[in-house]
């Protein structure tokens, strides 16, 4: 048996397997924590702790991180084995970790990096129903044209340009504050030769931001404000190019969606984005930028617009993209791995 915790909010379980009476029977299973986002910690004050189940007193100093009792540093400190949700995650956060980066630096002898996969059945352009028209590898130019027009067509944009998209929350770890300043810039640059589609929600303002830009950019630019499994699926399998420019991103899923919908991605070297996403110029698939800002996106931008310009390099990394494997099968068996402690 092993006992495999995600994040704070089961951060005291390796230590209550280790120390407390009333779990002593579990003193011999090993304890797993998984790490998807480090700023978040659970800390809570010491005069708390009569909550906890009773302990070797002596051991006090397992819970304490800085003054307070803290779920994710106790994990940390008490799991057998840690594991983040990918490899560049675990090198960033002994560097920057609100606070743990010390902590993290000590105990990366026991830990290790394992990217997050896929449901490769849920997100299968050749048989997901959501779509216009279902497609494979080998179908692949005609299907995501014929789905690029279908979107296009109930978002008012001409589907002959390319179909910028951003699919997610709202909000500053994923570089979405930036996102009106980006497509003001980027539509006025390229002067009505690209398309802009945003699916999302999160801050107000930025939302409001948004919805303006229809008004300034009408039949280049739309936005859909809000949640829409459906529509996240017809995007993927219509758009041309994904946005990812994001400040915090451990692993990331969309530019895995994006992949096996042979949409690509342009992201930021970071986290899960720099193990998964190989830039164009270093002979892979992606457009890659290294900070979250207006300039450096814009950039990105103007080289995928460039790339578009070429259909045969298209319909290459098209190709190779589709057959990346970033289902759920690789993941597991490193799980397995990891298990054999």
């Amino acid at each position: 048996d092993v006992i495999h915790c995600h994040d704070h909010h089961t951060g005291l379980v390796p230590f209550m397997t280790a120390y407390c009476n009333q779990y002593r029977h579990l003193r011999q299973v090993p304890t797993v924590l998984t790490i998807h986002n480090a700023q978040y910690q659970g800390q809570f004050g010491w005069n708390k702790l009569h909550y906890l189940p009773a302990f070797d007193v002596w051991k006090t100093g397992m819970l304490d991180w800085k003054g307070s009792i803290n779920p994710l540093a106790s994990a940390i400190k008490c799991a057998w084995k840690v594991s983040t949700v990918s490899p560049s995650y675990l090198d960033e956060i002994s560097h920057k970790a609100n606070g743990l980066e010390s902590l993290f630096a000590q105990e990366r002898g026991k830990s290790v990096g394992i990217l997050n996969g896929i449901d490769n059945d849920v997100w299968n352009p050749a048989s997901d129903h959501m779509l216009e028209k279902q497609f494979n590898v080998r179908t692949a130019d005609s299907g995501k044209k014929a789905n690029k027009e279908a979107l296009c067509r109930v978002f008012n944009l001409d589907a002959s340009k390319p179909l910028f998209t951003f699919i997610g929350r709202l909000v500053g770890e994923k570089g979405a504050d930036l996102l009106p300043e980006i497509f003001y810039h980027a539509l006025r640059q390229f002067n009505g030769q690209m398309n802009v589609l945003v699916l999302g929600s999160g801050d107000p303002d930025v939302e409001n931001w948004l919805r303006g830009l229809k008004d300034v950019f009408p039949g280049n630019y739309n936005a859909y404000i809000g949640y829409n499994e459906q529509l996240s699926h017809q995007i993927y399998a219509g758009a041309d190019f994904l946005l990812m420019p994001s400040r915090v991103e451990p692993c990331g899923l969309n530019q895995m969606y994006a992949l096996r919908y042979g949409t690509v991605p342009i992201v930021r070297r970071i986290g899960g984005l720099k193990d998964t996403v190989i830039d164009i110029g270093d002979g892979g698939f992606g457009v890659c930028h290294d900070q979250t800002s207006a300039w450096d996106v814009g950039h990105a931008i103007g080289r995928a617009m460039e790339l578009y310009a070429d259909k045969k390099k298209v319909k290459e990394i098209r190709k190779y993209m589709m057959n990346i494997d970033h289902s759920w099968d690789r993941a597991a068996q490193e799980y397995i791995n990891l298990y054999q402690i």
